[in-house]
């Protein structure tokens, strides 16, 4: 992860999924919806009704196809 004075220097497309660990500072999304993740804390969390152009500032280790209807979701690491 490369984060140069609080802000990431990296993005990536996300498909959501209940297994497949990734590392986010932040999630874009782009498409409105629910938006569930796992934290660097383990705890799952979900978004409700995210608007789409919003920036979820938090640090997560996955995104969950489980309670995530949002789309064209970006991390930036």
């Amino acid at each position: 992860m490369i984060i140069t004075n609080g802000i990431p220097g990296n993005a990536a497309a996300v498909t959501p999924s209940d297994t497949t660990e990734i590392l986010a500072a932040a999630l874009y999304v782009g498409g409105a919806g629910d938006v569930s993740v796992v934290t660097e804390g383990e705890q799952t969390v979900t978004f409700s009704a995210v608007p789409a152009g919003a920036i979820l500032p938090i640090r997560c280790t996955k995104v969950r196809t489980t309670g995530t209807d949002a789309t064209n979701i970006v991390r930036l690491y």
